[in-house]
């Protein structure tokens, strides 16, 4: 059974397995990946974001979005919100779905992981030095950046297309990652935060949900500038 719905829940919740799935063994205690880094953990999202867009491509959505800002970029540069509902429920779902597996899969590495901040860093995302206005504009000038970019792919062979995508997180991870952590996508900051609140983790502190609106609106911010911007050309 295919959908675009099931393409979206099946191509997010792959992609959160993968992608917070090595935060998790890079900053949990006593896993074989402990203390790699953030080269890991980029690279490992990059991975993941190729892999995820096969997955949703094949379960139903041929546009695998994955990320609302990349819903909210097409939408608004057709006109056409329809499917926007469809789109979203479907990557947030996703993104707790694949949270779920992470938490199962690394369980037993949570029981023992006493730092609350090294628990909720596999979840959600955290800013380096909290500052509103800086962290707001973090989020939104590399979502845009990742609108304009993935509108520029249009030009490219489309086999490249989720490879240069996995590329592109690649690259947004290493140069643009150290501030906020590089959530650029509402649903996979959003979705985990909500599993982080409800699943029982010892150690696992507070979901500080007075920053959880910057890697919401940030990035949807972001995907309105990213296609104005292409809009210019």
């Amino acid at each position: 059974m295919t959908s675009i719905f099931i393409g979206e829940l099946a191509g997010t919740a792959t992609l959160l397995y993968l992608g917070n799935g090595v935060v998790a063994n890079v900053l949990l205690k006593n896993t074989k990946g402990n203390g790699t880094g953030l080269l890991a953990i980029a690279a490992a999202w990059a991975f993941a974001v190729t892999i995820a867009i096969y997955v949703s491509t094949y379960f139903g959505s041929s546009g695998a979005h994955l990320n609302p800002i990349v819903t909210i970029a097409d939408c608004a540069k057709s006109g056409d919100w329809t499917l926007f509902p469809t789109f979203i429920g479907a990557q947030l779902l996703g993104a707790m779905l694949g949270q779920l597996l992470v938490w199962i899969h690394y369980k037993p590495h949570y029981d023992i992981t006493e730092d609350a901040g090294a628990i909720k860093a596999s979840f959600c995302t955290d800013p380096a030095i909290k500052n509103t206005p800086f962290n707001f504009i973090s989020e939104a000038f590399a979502s845009a950046l990742a609108v304009v970019a993935l509108g520029t792919f249009s030009t490219i062979e489309t086999g490249l297309g989720p490879f240069m995508v996995g590329i592109l997180v690649w690259g947004v991870g290493l140069g643009l990652g150290g501030t906020t952590g590089y959530a650029i996508n509402p649903a996979r900051d959003l979705g985990p935060r909500i599993m982080h609140a409800i699943l029982p983790i010892p150690n696992k502190g507070h979901s500080d949900w007075g920053y959880a609106w910057i890697p919401v609106l940030g990035p949807a911010a972001g995907a309105l500038l990213g296609t104005y911007i292409l809009t210019l050309n």
